[in-house]
Order: C-alpha cells, then sequence, then structure tokens
C-alpha cells in the first residue's frame, strides 16, 4: 500500500510520529535561540569559544555558497544564447544530428564551447539509455494558472509571456483554475482575457473549482489539482497520451520568456528519466523590482540568488514555486496536495515517496520573472513581505509527512532517508536560527561577562576576531552586490546617481532583514506547527505598473 501523503485521518502510532516530528523544528529552533543567550549569561567562556566556532564555520559556509552563486551565474550565462528550437529539432533526427556536431567546433566564443561540449555529453548519456524521447511534435505542454484575487492585467501579461512562445504555442493548453469563491468582476475579466487569447493557443480553458469539496481545504493545491483533473479529461478525448504531456504550474503573476518552452521542451527530451522527474526553472523576482521599496528589493533579491545556490545540487533540489513534471507522473501520483499550504514542494516529495526514491528535480538552465510584494504603503509592504515569508517557511509541514514515508518506506536507501531528511531538517533550523545566532552570538558574551571573564585573554581576542570574521564576510556580501547589478533587469527610467547610491546602500539593510523579514516569520511558521496551529493559504499583495 502505497504512503498517503496527508496528515489526515491519522490514528495511533501515526498520529504520535506526525505530532512528534511537527515540534522538532519548532523545539530545535528555540532552543538554539534560547539556548546561547543562556550560555552566554550563564557561561560567558564557554560561549565565546562556541560563538568564535560558529562564526568560523559561518564564514567558510558564506564563501562556499558566494563562489556557488558565481557558478550559478556562469551556468546561466552559458546558455543565455542556445537555441534550444534548433536542438529539439536535431533530437528529432538524433543519429544524423550527432554526426552533424562532432564536425562543429563551437566557435571563438568559450561559451558557445561550453554549451556545445555539454550538449554533446547529453546526447551520448541520451543515446546509451536507449530511453529516446517521443518527436517534438508529438510533445504537448498542460499550463495551469490558478486565480483568485490577482490583477486581471497581471494574468493577461503571464499568458501573453506563454503566447510569446510563438513556434510552440498550438501545442500548449492553457488552463486557468479559478476559484468559484473569487468575485464576479474577477470571473468575467478572466473570460473576457481566455476569449482574447484562446485562438493562440491549442486551447485555453477557464475551470471554476468549487468550494468546499470533501477532503480539500483552502489551498492552491486544491485548485490547480480540480483542473488538471479537467485538463486529463481534455486530453483523453484527443487520444493523447499523458507520457508526452509536460505540465507546468505558474502562479497568477510569473512571466516567461520567447525561449523558455523550448528550453524545457528540450531538457524533457534529453533526459533518459523524464517520467520520473520535475524540471525547476529559477525564479526571480523583477516583475516590478523597480517600484516597490528599497527593503523589499533586497529581499526578493536574496531569495533569486538563494534559488541560484539551489540549482547547483541537483541531488538536492526540491521543486518551488513555478516549475513542471511529466503529466503521466502527475496522474499517477494522485495530483497535487489539497490539504497543504506548500504544494510546490509537497508534489516533489509526494512524487519521491510515491516512486520509492526514483524521482529527481532537474534544474532548468533559464529564469521565470515574478513579482515582488508591493501593498502600496511601505509598512503595509512589510507586512504582507512578513507573511509571504511565513507561508513560504510553512513548508516545515512537509518534514513530519516526508519523515513518516521514510519511515515506512523499504525500498528508499538508508543512506538517502538521511541524507534528505537531514537536508530537509537543517535547511528549516538554519532559516529560523541562524540570523538570530549571527545578530547575538558576537556580542553577548561581551555584554553579560563579569568582571572573571573580563580580564581574560579572551574577552579581549574574541571581539577582535568577531570583527575580522564580519569584515571578510563583507566581502561576500560585495559579491553579492555586483551580481545583484549585472543580474537586475533594465531600468524603465534612469535614476541619478544619488538614487544609484541609495540603491547599492540598501543592502547595509540586510542584517535587520535576515531577522524580520527571514528568520521571524520562519520561527512563527514553526511554532504555529508545533502547537498545532494550522494555516490557510493566504494570496500577497501585489502591484504592478504595466
Amino acid at each position: 500500500m502505497k504512503f498517503v501523503y496527508s496528515r489526515r485521518g491519522l490514528k495511533g502510532k501515526d498520529m504520535f510520529f506526525q505530532r512528534v516530528f511537527e515540534v522538532l523544528p519548532g523545539l530545535t529552533s528555540w532552543f538554539l535561540v534560547l539556548g546561547i543567550i543562556a550560555v552566554s549569561f550563564w557561561k560567558p567562556i564557554i560561549s565565546s569559544i562556541l560563538v568564535i566556532a560558529f562564526l568560523l564555520g559561518w564564514l567558510l559556509r558564506l564563501f562556499y555558497l558566494t563562489i556557488i552563486l558565481m557558478l550559478s551565474y556562469c551556468r546561466l550565462s552559458l546558455e543565455k544564447n542556445t537555441d534550444w528550437l534548433a536542438r529539439i529539432r536535431g533530437l528529432d533526427r538524433l543519429d544524423v544530428y550527432r554526426k552533424e556536431l562532432s564536425r562543429l567546433g563551437g566557435g571563438k566564443d568559450w561559451a558557445n564551447k561550453l554549451s556545445l561540449w555539454a550538449h554533446k555529453k547529453d546526447l551520448e548519456r541520451l543515446k546509451k539509455s536507449g530511453n529516446m524521447p517521443p518527436r517534438s511534435g508529438d510533445i504537448y505542454h498542460l499550463v495551469v494558472i490558478p486565480v483568485i484575487k490577482e490583477s486581471p492585467e497581471v494574468v493577461r501579461s503571464n499568458i501573453a509571456g506563454i503566447a510569446s512562445n510563438t513556434v510552440l504555442a498550438k501545442q500548449i493548453l492553457i488552463t486557468v483554475a479559478l476559484e468559484s469563491r473569487a468575485q464576479e468582476s474577477m470571473k468575467e475579466a478572466i473570460r473576457q482575457i481566455a476569449a482574447e487569447w484562446q485562438q493562440h493557443f491549442m486551447d485555453l480553458l477557464v475551470v471554476e473549482h468549487p468550494d468546499g469539496l470533501p477532503g480539500e481545504a483552502r489551498v492552491k493545491g486544491a485548485n490547480t489539482s480540480y483542473a488538471a483533473r479537467i485538463a486529463a479529461a481534455y486530453y483523453e478525448k484527443k487520444h493523447i497520451p499523458f507520457k508526452n504531456i509536460i505540465v507546468s504550474c505558474f502562479d497568477a503573476d510569473t512571466v516567461v520568456s520567447p525561449q523558455y518552452f523550448s528550453c524545457l521542451t528540450y531538457s524533457f527530451m534529453i533526459s533518459p528519466d523524464r517520467q520520473r522527474a520535475s524540471f525547476q526553472p529559477i525564479p526571480v523576482y523583477y516583475n516590478n523590482i523597480w517600484e516597490v521599496p528599497g527593503f523589499a528589493r533586497v529581499v526578493e533579491i536574496g531569495s533569486s540568488f538563494f534559488q541560484l545556490v539551489e540549482t547547483t545540487d541537483p541531488e538536492k533540489l526540491v521543486t518551488f514555486s513555478s516549475h513542471s513534471m511529466s503529466f503521466q507522473a502527475l496522474v499517477e501520483v494522485g495530483y497535487w496536495p489539497v490539504d497543504m499550504i506548500s504544494d510546490d514542494s509537497g508534489i516533489f516529495w509526494k512524487s519521491y515517496l510515491y516512486f520509492d526514491g526514483e524521482y529527481r528535480v532537474i534544474p532548468l538552465p533559464t529564469t521565470l520573472s515574478m513579482d515582488v510584494v508591493d501593498a502600496g504603503a511601505w509598512w503595509r509592504t512589510v507586512v504582507s513581505l512578513y507573511k509571504q515569508k511565513r507561508r513560504w517557511a510553512w513548508g516545515v509541514e512537509n518534514f513530519p509527512l516526508v519523515m513518516r514515508g521514510f519511515m515506512k518506506s523499504k525500498k528508499i536507501s538508508l543512506y538517502n532517508k538521511l541524507r534528505l531528511g537531514f537536508k530537509l531538517f537543517e535547511g528549516h533550523i538554519t532559516w529560523a536560527a541562524l540570523p538570530f545566532l549571527l545578530t547575538l552570538v558576537g556580542w553577548l558574551p561581551l555584554i553579560s561577562s563579569g568582571n572573571e571573564f573580563s580580564s581574560t585573554v579572551l574577552y579581549y581576542s574574541s571581539s577582535r576576531l568577531t570583527q575580522i570574521i564580519f569584515s571578510l564576510s563583507s566581502l561576500a556580501l560585495l559579491s553579492t552586490v555586483v551580481l545583484s547589478i549585472w543580474l537586475l533587469p533594465k531600468k524603465k527610467k534612469k535614476f541619478s546617481l544619488l538614487w544609484n547610491l541609495i540603491h547599492f546602500l540598501e543592502w547595509l539593510l540586510v542584517p535587520a532583514i535576515l531577522v524580520f523579514l527571514s528568520a521571524m516569520p520562519a520561527l512563527d511558521a514553526q511554532t504555529r506547527l508545533m502547537f498545532n496551529r494550522r494555516m490557510e493559504f493566504w494570496v500577497s499583495e501585489k502591484r504592478r505598473l504595466l
């Protein structure tokens, strides 16, 4: 019997272990934060030793992440000008295409040479696997766009971005998953948009999700799953096999480039295990980046960089936000979770457990852009950002489900259970506790020390070491600032030198942002889970000058 990826209807041992694993993350985070404070007052010498060890470890990790970030940026730049359509057409005649490529040197551009080298390696791996893809003309795309109160113009720009993929547009079915509790004016606007754009695609359906279906919570996954089931019936009538369909779940504010679906199609075709994989682009929050308050800009640039770092390790990569997967796999696992807020990551873990560990995430060397939270007034934006980050941090609800699934699975290796379980646990603990520790651990032993400690050599050397470590860490921050300048989209209007300086100085807000708009929402979410105070899905407030 397959593991049911849900916390509902549990009894006995299942309920006991569910609650144990729900309490564990929050308990650990609070223990670390309060424990270091207690030790600083109780044993300042021990605390100072722990501080130095902790900061040195953090510094090494920071430099490691900075290097990874630069490598990720280089990889993204490497494929920036790749003609994905040409590669797709080449895969349709693989043997002839490989001979043609063997005669190519890649030109003088080092980026083209590296890209071509990687492409040839992918072709060799595909050929050896024997698992040839369907022809590109037989591959279809399903795009599910959940909507409840988003601006109709934002949805329009999403659909327009998809339509910019002109060559593949007639192989794309868009399903706008509209909640029945949405306002009537919103429903009418969405239907008008659908009528306007329908002729550009294979079809464009507006599916209204009934409210309060049995077993469902008011979450995005319930809406998208209902729409996907309607799409499944649509494809069955046209006798299109599910294994030839790639399904993408896009947030309403998602905007893709004209090459996006070509890149996705290529990645699907070139992957031998395409039916057991999700495909994760790099989400960036650039649609309205120059229209939001500075602190919001810094927060979301940080989120974009985190995703860049994550894509360097596909073995630990988990789906996040807008993502794609085989429709066959989605149908087999029973669609997205319908009673969880964090369905984006939940669908990966649900698939991983369903297929007994034979499932992975393949990073796409491309981005898609979304909106930064903007609620109008700066203080309302702060509140909205906090709620958005708390909703993201609520992904910790996957931890108890995954751990119970690991306990029941006999086919997933112990190594993978420990590796992935620790990564999931450590990621949430670091998210909630690390910023607090970075803020407090460097200074608490000095503030709380008595005469006995203040007369020791460690008292004087610890402050110097702390200053040196923070100075070195500023180098990593500087590289992040430089990368942000390179990656950000061009400004719609020119800013003065003073305004550019202000944009640069926004990065000085990082310490406060890490505590108040990263650690606190994460600790809030873990504490709610610990005390069994469930959250409901909350839609972020966003504005865009279109």
